[in-house]
C-alpha cells in the first residue's frame, strides 16, 4: 500500500506543478495532495433517481450569464438547450429573447462579408473570446477552461475504502463538489506561503496559487425568487447548471436505467419458472 501511494504522489506532484504553471482555471483533474477534501454536497441529482432542480438551474443559468461567460465558453451549449426537456425548461420565448440579446457572427454573405445578427435558437453559445491566445493575452495567461463539460473532468482523490463506498451507492458528483468547494475556498494566504505575482490563494486548488481571481461576491447577481445572495449559493447554483451543461441527458439516462434493471429482475424470475416448468417432469421421472 505504501508503494501505491509513493508512486500516486509522484504522480500527483508533477501534474500539479504543470497546472500552476499553466494557469489552467481550475486546475487538473485531480485535487493537489495536501489539499483539503472537499465537502460532500447535497445535490438533487445525486443518486439513482435524481434529477435537476429546475429553478436551480435557472438561477445557475443567470450566473453563468452574468458572471462566468465573460471569461468562460460552453461551445457545446445551444441556445434552443434552455426550453429543452430535462434541463432549466424556459419557455421557448423565453430562451428566444436570450438568444436574441447576443450578437453572433455569420457570413459570408454575397459579397463574400462577414456579419454579425442576432442569435437564433439553433446558434451555440458565444465565446467571449475569438480564440485562444486572445483569451490567455485577457487572462494573464491562463486560459479559462471551457463550461461544457467541466463538471465531469474535475474530481478528486477518495482513497480505499471510500470509492468502494462510492461505486455502491452510485456517487458520481465529485466534480461539482470539487467546483463548489474551489469557488468558496479564496481565502487570506497563511503565514509564510507565497502567493506568485497575478495569482490568489485558494485552499482547494493545486498548489494553492491560482491565476483566476475569486469570481463572486455576496449580491453580485440579484434573484427574484428570494433566495440568498451569497457566495455559497450562487456557487452551488451555478455548480448546478455546469453539471446539466455536462450531462443533459440524466434524468432520461437514470429513468431509462431504472427501466432496464426492473424489466431484468422480471426477466430473470420468468426464466427460473421456465426453468422450473420445463425440467419439472426430468426431475419427478428421477
Amino acid at each position: 500500500m505504501s508503494n501505491t501511494m509513493s508512486f500516486r504522489s509522484s504522480l500527483l506532484r508533477p501534474l500539479a506543478a504543470c497546472a500552476l504553471v499553466l494557469g489552467l482555471g481550475f486546475g487538473p483533474a485531480l485535487a493537489a495532495e495536501g489539499a483539503p477534501k472537499p465537502h460532500r454536497e447535497d445535490w438533487s441529482f445525486a443518486g439513482p433517481f435524481g434529477h435537476y432542480d429546475r429553478a436551480q438551474l435557472q438561477r445557475g443559468f443567470q450566473v453563468f450569464r452574468e458572471v462566468c461567460a465573460s471569461c468562460h465558453s460552453a461551445h457545446l451549449f445551444a441556445f434552443r438547450n434552455l426550453a429543452q426537456p430535462g434541463g432549466p425548461e424556459f419557455s421557448e420565448a423565453q430562451a428566444k429573447a436570450v438568444a436574441e440579446s447576443y450578437q453572433v457572427q455569420d457570413g459570408p454573405n454575397d459579397a463574400g462579408d462577414m456579419f454579425e445578427r442576432p442569435g437564433r435558437l439553433s446558434d451555440r453559445w458565444p465565446s467571449p473570446f475569438p480564440n485562444e491566445q486572445a483569451a490567455r493575452a485577457s487572462n494573464g495567461g491562463a486560459y479559462p477552461p471551457d463550461f461544457s463539460t467541466l463538471a465531469k473532468a474535475r474530481t478528486y482523490e477518495v482513497g480505499f475504502p471510500g470509492f468502494l463506498f462510492d461505486i455502491v451507492r452510485q456517487y458520481q458528483e465529485n466534480g461539482v463538489d470539487y467546483i463548489h468547494a474551489l469557488l468558496n475556498g479564496y481565502k487570506e494566504a497563511p503565514e509564510g506561503f507565497s502567493v506568485p505575482e497575478g495569482a490568489y490563494y485558494n485552499e482547494y486548488f493545486p498548489g494553492h496559487a491560482i491565476k483566476m481571481p475569486q469570481p463572486i461576491s455576496a449580491d453580485q447577481v440579484t434573484y427574484t425568487d428570494g433566495t440568498p445572495q451569497t457566495v455559497d449559493q450562487y456557487s452551488r447554483d451555478v455548480t448546478a447548471f455546469m453539471m446539466w451543461l455536462a450531462e443533459p441527458k440524466l434524468e432520461e439516462r437514470k429513468r431509462l436505467g431504472f427501466q432496464v434493471m426492473i424489466f431484468l429482475i422480471i426477466f430473470a424470475g420468468l426464466l427460473y419458472f421456465t426453468k422450473k416448468k420445463v425440467w419439472k417432469a426430468v426431475h419427478d421421472h428421477h
